[in-house]
């Protein structure tokens, strides 16, 4: 998104010290996402991002609908999961789509609904990977541990059904397994990441809103918050950006 968007000011905020939340009630993802979103809007953001799919599953549409309106009406609050299952539909040729993703997002069925608003003819089959984000947090992208767990569920992904032609990888972290989860399916699946989709979207969202687009700041700024260790934040925060990261703690 940085550098399909670079002219805009970007606040990233990683509430590590509550992570991973995938696991977590509804309520507690709910009260952990939206003193996050406080957090950001106190810092000057006018628009917040749930880059994380439980959050965006367990507590956006709460926080449009019931806190938006009275703690800052004219500020916006979007998700991930919207903007995947307007378009997955056009990846699909089966008409049967699987979801990798963790336990909290699987649970709240948000893909299944989503994707039914906009392909109605299309399956939703979906796998809760719980053992994921702690073998990327940790840094064990390539061993056999790492391969057994996504080769588990891949097969059992595949058990519901032998037609997925393609798959949503429905966690920010879960791109980093890309090269692994794609040695591991069967031929002719496509694999799918959130990034660029997501990216586009915002452009549209920008593009069909430009009263809040003028409002973005833009000067091109990147920073990082955390709510637990900076040190150990910047060791995770680059791999996933690829270049080195310094943060600054920000306590809730």
């Amino acid at each position: 998104m940085v550098s399909a968007l670079p002219q805009y000011d970007y606040l990233y905020l990683g509430d590590n010290a509550r992570a991973p939340y995938g696991s977590r009630s509804f309520e507690t993802v709910y009260e952990y996402t939206l003193e996050c979103v406080k957090a950001l809007f106190d810092q000057g953001c006018e628009l917040v991002i749930l880059a994380c799919n439980t959050a965006s599953a367990k507590a956006l549409r709460t926080i449009q609908q019931k806190d938006l309106p009275l703690m800052a009406p004219h500020k916006r609050v979007l998700g991930v999961i919207r903007p995947t299952t307007e378009v997955v539909g056009n990846y699909t040729r089966s008409r049967e789509i699987g979801i990798f993703a963790t336990s909290g997002t699987v649970l709240s069925q948000s893909y299944v609904i989503e994707i039914e608003k906009f392909f109605p003819q299309v399956k939703v089959f979906q796998e809760a990977c719980p053992m994921w984000v702690p073998l990327i947090e940790n840094n064990e992208l390539n061993n056999e541990g790492t391969a057994y767990f996504v080769k588990k569920h891949i097969e059992q992904l595949f058990k519901q059904s032998k037609n997925i032609d393609t798959i949503i990888l429905g966690c920010t972290h879960y791109p980093l397994l890309k090269p692994l989860i794609e040695k591991y399916l069967p031929e002719g699946v496509t694999l799918l990441t959130q990034g660029s989709i997501v990216t586009h979207g915002l452009k549209d969202y920008l593009f069909r809103h430009p009263e809040m687009e003028t409002r973005i700041s833009k000067t091109g700024t990147l920073n990082f918050l955390t709510t637990d260790s900076t040190e150990l934040f910047d060791s995770h925060a680059t791999l996933f950006f690829g270049q080195d990261v310094k943060s600054k703690h920000l306590g809730l």
